[in-house]
This record gives structure tokens, sequence and C-alpha cells, in this order.
């Protein structure tokens, strides 16, 4: 068995290919493990060998400590009956591999037998937080790259004296995949240019085009952020009749941002432009610095040449235009800008023209 094991490691490891993650589906919700080869390449090939095989599926996450670490991956753990074992399961098949100098939050690393070196196998755990005290201590394969909200969460499952599940959060499926390209990053104006986006909003749907050769860098950062959701139940809550309707602020959404939204806000460089800020025009709000624009957008609802070549336009409604009248009419609170009820981006969607 471990001849062939380690044979069939080798010819894993011996074949280029692109970089992987592993999309962990559960009961909980899903996460997505950016795997590391290049760490800890015999763990990693096993890892998504048994995952190639299913045999992550029907196991649960047996062990947590709450905020701190989920443990899953035993086979044993499919069968309630033998939850008295549950961590006792799919070890001792590969040998040991360097130590990771740091156990951070998201940090996906082999378990092992305490004391016994080259026990590790199929179990795995979490580092929900920064985990100091096991730096150095264990091989780590992976990270966390999307979902950690979910890891915690699996983190809260109710656990006896033990630090035992008392409740079953299972691994439904495990998919190996090449990791995707990070969209919109490496396309051209001229792709670009091929994609709108529909805003579905309360007042109704609102249909936008691009302006890839004024202001490419914002394009292509709006269809970013549209795409992860980040606008997803956002409020417009600025509306300036005969000026503006304003949207994008993250103080206005319903939910906080998940880390990998987190790590695509970033503030933008201006591209200001000769485009005239008419009725229908789409630009970048931003603060008194002029590279202070980061998710906010707003649309003209008339003339404004106070704005030409002080803000970024980087499109223009195509469709909606009753939706955008509508949303202007919105009773204000007295002497602000602020509407009276909520209007709600429920979405944002990307399509091809």
């Amino acid at each position: 068995m471990m001849v062939w094991l380690f044979a069939w490691l080798l010819a894993v490891l011996q074949t280029p290919s692109a970089p992987k993650q592993a999309v962990v589906e559960t009961s909980a919700g899903t996460f997505v493990i950016d795997l590391t080869p290049e760490h800890a390449p015999a763990t990693t090939a096993y890892f998504m060998k048994i995952a190639a095989d299913g045999g992550y599926t029907g196991t649960i996450f047996h062990k947590m400590i709450k905020y701190g670490i989920v443990q899953g991956g035993d086979p044993l753990s499919k069968d309630p009956a033998k939850r008295a074992q549950y961590g006792t399961g799919g070890l001792n098949a590969i040998r040991d591999e360097p130590r990771a100098a740091k156990m951070a939050r998201g940090s996906v690393a082999a378990v092992t037998i305490p004391g016994k070196a080259d026990s590790a196998g199929q179990q795995f755990f979490i580092a929900v937080v920064d985990q100091p005290g096991l730096d150095g201590k264990y091989t780590v394969f992976g990270h966390v790259s999307d979902g950690i909200e979910i890891v915690q969460k699996i983190s809260e499952t109710p656990v006896d004296e033990k630090g035992v599940a008392t409740s079953r959060v299972e691994i439904t499926r495990v998919t190996i995949r090449d990791t995707p390209p990070e969209p919109f990053v490496n396309d051209t104006s001229q792709d670009l240019a091929a994609y709108r986006a529909v805003l579905d909003t309360s007042a109704g749907p609102i249909a936008l085009e691009f302006f890839p050769d004024k202001a490419p860098a914002h394009v292509r950062q709006f269809l970013r952020l549209a795409q992860a959701g980040v606008y997803d139940r956002m409020a417009f809550h600025r509306v300036a009749p005969g000026f503006v309707i304003q949207t994008g602020a993250l103080s206005s959404r319903a939910a906080p941002l998940t880390e990998a939204q987190q790590k695509l806000v970033h503030n933008l460089a201006p591209e200001f432009n000769d485009t005239k800020h008419v009725k229908g025009i789409v630009s970048m709000a931003r603060g008194d610095a002029q590279d202070s624009a980061t998710t906010s957008f707003f649309v003209c609802t008339g003339t404004s040449t106070a704005l030409d070549g002080q803000y970024t336009a980087f499109g223009l409604v195509v469709d909606g235009m009753t939706a955008v009248e509508a949303i202007e009419k919105t009773p204000r609170t007295e002497g602000t800008e602020t509407p009276t009820t909520r209007i709600e981006l429920k979405t944002v969607r990307i399509e091809k023209k």
C-alpha cells in the first residue's frame, strides 16, 4: 500500500500543472482552499487524491475550538455510531514534511498523532485565527482564500467536554480545480467594451455600458467589484434632483463584505477624460483627494459642467432611465439628500452585449 501510494504521489508531483484549488462544499456553506504543493508536495497530493476519490464526502468537522480551529476529514466520522473513535481514522499514510513557520488565519494543515512523525494522512485542520502557539509544529498545505467566514461559522458548532462536535457539519463534496484567473484583470480595452452591467434596483433595472477607452482601470474595477457581489444589497444613499443619484457606499450595504470581497476594494487613481457629465453618464464618486475613489458611483440626472474633468466618467445608462427618474423623485429627509425610504441596489449582473 505505502509503496503504491508514494509511486502515485511521485507521478502526480512530476506532472506540470496550473495552480490548484479545493472547493469544499459543506452543510454550513462553501469555502475555497488555495493548495500549496511547493511547500508540502506529498501532503498536498495526498489530499487531492482523497478528494478526487470522494473520500471526504460524508465526513464531518468533528472537533473544533470556537473561533480558533476546526478539524475534519476523518473517514470514521461518516458513521455516527463511531463517534467515540472520531479523530483516530485516516492517519499514518504519508511521511513528515517541513513544518510551516507560521500558522496564520486560514492556514490548512495536516493532522498528526502527537509525538509521532510520519503520521499525517486524510485528516486536516484549519486555523480560524492566527495561532502563534502552533508556529513551526505542523505541515501547512493550503490557505483558505474565500469563505473563511464559513469556517468561522463551523467553529461555532456545539461540542462536548472533549471538544467533539455534538451536531454534524458534513462535507458534501471536495472538488479540485485549476485556480481560475482573476476576472477582467487581463482583459484589453476591447475585451472590456464587450460587457455591460444591469443594476437590479427596487425601482427597476438600469443597464450600463462602459468607456474602457476613456477609463480602463475604472471599468475593470467596477466589473470586478460587481462580479464579486460587492454592490449587492447596497442603497442609493444620495438623491439630488437635477444633479445625481448615488450608490455604492460600503456603509449602505445590508451585510458586511467577505474577506475575499474586502481584498478587492482599493483606491483608484483618477482617469479624468473629455466625457461631459450630462444626463445618463455614470461617474465615480470620490472625496477631496483625487485618488480617493473606491466603490461609490453616481448617475447624472442633468448636465453638470462643474464635474467635467474633476470626476472620472466611465459609463452610460443605455436602458432604464425610467428607473433612474423614479429614484430621482424619491422623497428626501427635509434639508438633506437622504431618501426617506431605502432604495436598494439588489444586485449588479454582468453580461456580454
